[in-house]
């Protein structure tokens, strides 16, 4: 056998497992594989199928339905945490993450994450944050402080992905915004204005015609911005909750923007106060509960003071459990005041989402935008919607921006 068709085969018995190296024509099954490729096998049959870490037959005591071994990682932390361990040792992070979500999806871990030595095991990313943001109303005291550090690491780490990118995308923004079309003569911003009338250069004079004055007004004319973040707290809507935080914090460290951050689910929670913490902000919220956004947005709309200097964006999957006729009349009404409205479907880096289409399509009816959007897009997103330009809409069967 080649060196080139044995690495095959290994790759091949590590997809499959023992039985799927077997049926391959690979003989001996786990046997044929040592040391680390061992080791990594075991951690793969531990949650896709096999034994568990402490070497506890998965499933049931026969070997498993119609004879098939099952995954099992059995109900102790201290074994569950050894193999997180190992699949640390094994598999890069982006891997290790999949893993970790798997295991608590297929096998009905999340109540092992109440215990602080199972988070310290984790390899922390935004999925694992929403888990946790579901479990810390019944988290022991010990727990929730080594959860909050396990957050605050997330946070951390998105903030300084995030924060200064959106910070030079909306200051540029709102910076142009604020330009004046007729400035005083000692506003006149020179270099833009000659920049904007180069097409009016006359060769016999040389000289540029400006027909267009570029500059800014008076400091003391200034209006702040408004930005209200209406967030759907459902339990679908974990990791656009996460985002959404973070970025609320940066648009509230922002002077030129008056930061609003709301979530809702039948009820309706403002975090406006929390917003210098966004770690803070999302142990304020509450996964999971239904959805009523049309008693979300009447709140959102009663604090809303400038409409013209309004950007309302409502960042849910539109599976509204309130009165949806008046949810559209809301939205309408606050179009027809001069709010810009966006509709984010998902804001995280998933992939397409689960939306009622229905609703965005009513929403697209008067004028709304409605798709998903990943959070390294969101600065463009809101720079167009502070200076009321149109805002891309994607194609509506892969309604991701």
């Amino acid at each position: 056998m080649t060196a080139t068709s044995a690495e095959r085969l290994r790759r091949w018995r590590l997809v499959l497992g023992a039985e799927g190296g077997d049926a391959a024509g690979e003989p001996g099954g786990q046997g044929t594989l040592g040391g680390a490729d061992a080791a990594m096998d075991r951690t793969l049959e531990a949650l896709y199928g096999g034994y568990g870490p402490g070497g506890d037959r998965g499933g049931d005591p026969d070997g498993g339905r119609d004879g098939r071994r099952e995954a099992g990682l059995g109900g102790s932390a201290p074994r569950v945490a050894r193999w997180l361990g190992d699949i640390r040792a094994y598999f890069p992070a982006s891997v290790v993450q999949v893993m970790q979500r798997d295991a608590i999806d297929r096998l009905g871990l999340s109540a092992l994450l109440l215990e602080p030595e199972m988070l310290e095991a984790v390899e922390a990313d935004v999925h694992l944050v929403g888990t946790l943001l579901s479990l810390h109303k019944a988290m022991p005291e010990t727990t929730r402080r080594t959860a909050r550090a396990v957050v605050r690491k997330v946070v951390e780490d998105l903030e300084r992905r995030l924060a200064t990118r959106t910070r030079a995308t909306l200051g540029g923004a709102l910076d142009r915004s604020a330009r004046v079309a007729r400035p005083r003569h000692r506003d006149i911003d020179w270099d833009r204005t000659i920049r904007a009338n180069l097409k009016n250069y006359l060769p016999e004079h040389r000289t540029v015609v400006p027909e267009r004055l570029v500059g800014h007004g008076r400091a003391a004319q200034a209006v702040k911005k408004e930005v209200v973040l209406c967030v759907d707290q459902s339990g679908s809507m974990a990791a656009s909750v996460v985002h959404a935080s973070v970025f609320g914090a940066v648009l509230a460290s922002m002077r030129t923007l008056d930061t609003r951050l709301v979530v809702f689910d039948t009820s309706v929670v403002d975090l406006t106060d929390q917003l210098s913490d966004p770690v803070d902000v999302l142990f304020g919220t509450q996964l999971g509960g239904g959805t009523d956004i049309n008693r979300a947005l009447a709140y959102c709309q009663s604090r809303i003071t400038r409409p013209a200097e309004t950007v309302v964006v409502l960042i849910s999957d539109l599976y509204e459990g309130g009165i949806r006729n008046e949810m559209l009349k809301r939205v309408a009404a606050m179009k027809a005041a001069g709010v810009q409205f966006v509709t984010l479907l998902a804001l995280s880096d998933e992939g397409a989402p689960a939306y009622d289409r229905e609703h965005a399509a009513a929403l697209a009816a008067l004028g709304v935008p409605a798709f998903a959007c990943t959070p390294d897009l969101f600065p463009e997103v809101m720079a167009a919607a502070l200076e009321k330009r149109p805002i891309p809409v994607p194609d509506p069967d892969n309604p991701r921006l």
